[in-house]
């Protein structure tokens, strides 16, 4: 089975890249400081919101089938790169009436979501150009 699938384009504007999945369409872009308009998260802000997402949806789905109060998830991402890799951290604050068994459960979770195993995983992308 074939997973995800993202295009993306630029044309004339400096840094603007047109996404689209099929589905939707969406704008990456950089910042105005770097010469970029400024119209679109930049792309390492689009890796964290990817992880930030499917963080979010993985414990709303596990809490939701084990019927559990959770309310909310609200996740931070940072990332940080050095010469020795790069680390991303993530704070998870859940809200609801949950015991102190089911949070721990839920950060394992966590842990478990599809683009966590992704991105803490090898990872190989083959590069190659399409004739025009």
């Amino acid at each position: 089975m074939a997973g995800p699938s993202v295009t993306a384009d630029i044309g004339n504007i400096d840094y603007q890249v047109r996404l689209a999945d099929g589905t939707h369409a969406w704008i990456a872009d950089e910042p105005a400081s770097i010469g970029g308009g400024d119209t679109g998260p930049e792309p390492a802000s689009l890796l964290l919101a990817s992880l930030g997402a499917c963080t979010s949806i993985t414990l709303k789905m596990y809490a939701k089938r084990k019927e559990w109060p959770l309310e909310a998830v609200h996740v931070e991402l940072s990332m940080k790169s050095t010469a020795e890799g790069t680390n991303i951290d993530r704070r998870i604050a859940l809200q609801g009436a949950l015991s102190g068994e089911q949070r721990e459960r839920l950060l394992q979770i966590a842990n478990a979501c599809p683009m966590h195993k992704v991105l803490s995983g090898a990872i190989r992308i083959d590069s190659g150009l399409t004739p025009q």
